[in-house]
């Protein structure tokens, strides 16, 4: 499946956020890459704001263009508001849950334990990491995966209360996913309006 692979810490210091998880570089040098980043003063155009949000929610949760496109139509079609029927169509991505359920310190790693069958999805070994989870779907870590040293390391102190819309089962290294969530419980800092805003020129 195609992933953004590129410099991460580039794009972390282009948005001046974490936007991959913690980042020495980032903490470091913040402000923008390249010979005058720390100089430049230049005013973006609202087009400019609009089009670096929409590419901020893409490099957050890991989604290509014509992925977080297709979503966007969905959120469309969907009844509610289309910016947070936005976010919430990514939080429902299988490879987010498992971020988000501490069982990955990032989700590339959350989707790379998805593509690597080590996660099911109502019992169900799914290696799709687009996948919806709904409402009521129980979301575990593989049987015979559940010593793995990523997982084990990532669970450690993890505040299984942060979001709740998930609820967690430290038992069967399993996570419920109880509702879809609130825009008010969605960490992320993203303007959604600026993206509906780029879509809809």
């Amino acid at each position: 499946m195609a992933r953004y692979t590129g410099p991460k810490s580039r794009i972390a210091r282009k948005f001046g956020e974490a936007i991959f998880g913690p980042d020495k570089v980032l903490s470091r040098k913040n402000f923008p890459p390249g010979q005058h980043g720390n100089n430049r003063r230049k005013k973006t155009s609202e087009y400019g704001i609009q089009l670096k949000e929409k590419q901020k929610a893409k490099y957050t949760y890991g989604v290509l263009e014509k992925q977080f496109r297709n979503l966007f139509d969905k959120a469309q079609r969907t009844k509610g508001i289309t910016g947070e029927v936005l976010l919430q169509l990514l939080e429902s991505r299988l490879d987010n849950v498992v971020f988000r359920l501490g069982l990955a310190p990032t989700r590339a790693a959350a989707r790379q334990l998805v593509s690597h069958k080590h996660i099911t999805l109502d019992g169900v070994v799914t290696n799709i990491p687009s996948a919806t989870v709904k409402q009521g779907q129980v979301v575990a870590v593989r049987e015979r995966d559940k010593s793995l040293e990523v997982i084990i390391n990532a669970l450690q102190g993890f505040n299984h209360t942060k979001y709740p819309w998930l609820e967690w089962d430290s038992a069967t290294f399993s996570g419920k996913f109880l509702h879809i969530p609130d825009r008010t419980d969605i960490p992320e800092n993203i303007k959604e309006q600026l993206i509906v805003e780029l879509y809809s020129k």
